[in-house]
C-alpha cells in the first residue's frame, strides 16, 4: 500500500502538475487510509474495497473532522483508486461509488472597495519615505488585488513574467496552467518604483550581508531582505497585519484580496466568464460563489436602506 501511494503521489506531481501543497494533502489522506486499512488487516491494495473506504470516512466523521476534510479525503481516495485501476494494479475501481458529505460552502471575506483604497493610501504614505520594504509591500498588495492572484502565484512570479509595457503578468496557476492577467495604473506605478529602486536596494543590502544569490539565473520578482524569493508566510503576515483592524469576518489572509477583486469586478458589471478567466478557475461553478457574495451585499443594502425592508 505504501509503495502504491508513493507512486501515485509521484504521478500527481509530475504528470498531473499538482502543487506540492496539494500533493502533500493527498499524501496525508492516503497515509491515514493505509494505517486504517492495516488496522483491519488489509495491508495491500487488494484489500481496498467500498466497505473499507466507507468505514474509513465514517471513522473520520466520528472523530469530529470537518465536512470539508472528509470530502477531501473522499476525493483523495477516489483519485488514488481510479489511478490503480487505470494502471492495471486493480481490476476494478473500489471507490467508484464512494460518496462523502458535501463540503459546506461559506462566503469568503470581502473587503469593501473604499476600505481597500484607504488601506493602499496608507501604504503609499509609508512607501513615500523611500524605504525599500514599504515600497515592496505596496507593490505586493497592489498586484495581489489588481490581478486577483493566489498567494502562491504571486510569490512564484519572476521579473520576466511582468510585461510593463502592456501592464500584464504571466501567471502559472494550479495544474501548471498559465494565464495572462492585466493590472491597472496604480499597480503599475507601485511595481515600476519597486523594480527601479526597492528591489535593487534589497539585493544590494543582501549581497553586502553575504546572502546567497538565487541559482540558475532565476530572478524572482519579489524578494525579502535576504535577497531570496519572498515566501508565502511573509505575505500572510503582511496581509494579516493590514486586515486586522478592518471590519469583516473570515480569514485575514491574502485570499481576501483575491475574493475582493472578484466581487468588485462583478459589482462593476464584469461578465462571469471573464472573471473566471481572470481568476484562473477551471470550473465556472467555482467562480459563481462571488455572485452569492454580491447578492448578500445587495440584501444587506436593501435591509438597511429600504423603508419597508
Amino acid at each position: 500500500m505504501d509503495a502504491a501511494v508513493e507512486a501515485y503521489l509521484e504521478h500527481v506531481r509530475l504528470e498531473r502538475g499538482y502543487s506540492e501543497h496539494t500533493a502533500a494533502a493527498y499524501g496525508s489522506d492516503l497515509a491515514d487510509l493505509a494505517r486504517f486499512a492495516e488496522e483491519r488487516s488489509a495491508t495491500g491494495i487488494e484489500g481496498l474495497d467500498l466497505d473499507l473506504l466507507r468505514d474509513w470516512l465514517w471513522a473520520a466523521t466520528e472523530r469530529g473532522l470537518a465536512r470539508t476534510t472528509v470530502a477531501r479525503r473522499a476525493a483523495s481516495a477516489r483519485g488514488f483508486c481510479a489511478w490503480l485501476e487505470r494502471t492495471g494494479a486493480l481490476p476494478a475501481d473500489p471507490a467508484a461509488r464512494l460518496r462523502a458529505p458535501r463540503a459546506k460552502r461559506t462566503l469568503p471575506r470581502v473587503v469593501a472597495a473604499p476600505a481597500v483604497a484607504s488601506l493602499l493610501d496608507g501604504m503609499q504614505l509609508r512607501a513615500a519615505t523611500g524605504d525599500p520594504v514599504p515600497l515592496r509591500d505596496l507593490a505586493v498588495i497592489e498586484l495581489l488585488y489588481a490581478c486577483g492572484l493566489r498567494v502562491s502565484e504571486l510569490v512564484g512570479l519572476d521579473v520576466d513574467d511582468v510585461d510593463r509595457g502592456n501592464r500584464t503578468v504571466r501567471v502559472t496557476g494550479k495544474g501548471s496552467k498559465e494565464r495572462v492577467v492585466p493590472y491597472g495604473a496604480p499597480a503599475a506605478a507601485a511595481l515600476d518604483r519597486y523594480l527601479e529602486t526597492a528591489r535593487p536596494a534589497l539585493l544590494r543590502a543582501a549581497a553586502g550581508d553575504g546572502a546567497p544569490t538565487p541559482a540558475g539565473g532565476v530572478r524572482p520578482l519579489f524578494v525579502g531582505v535576504r535577497g531570496a524569493r519572498l515566501g508565502v508566510r511573509s505575505v500572510h503576515r503582511l496581509v494579516a497585519g493590514l486586515l486586522a483592524d478592518l471590519p469583516g469576518s473570515g480569514p485575514a489572509g491574502p485570499h481576501a484580496f483575491r475574493h475582493s477583486a472578484a466581487t468588485h469586478l462583478l459589482d462593476g458589471g464584469a461578465d462571469l466568464r471573464a472573471v473566471q478567466e481572470f481568476l484562473g478557475h477551471a470550473s465556472l461553478g467555482t467562480t459563481q460563489i462571488y455572485t452569492h457574495v454580491s447578492a448578500e451585499r445587495l440584501k444587506q443594502t436593501y435591509r438597511t436602506a429600504h423603508p419597508r425592508a
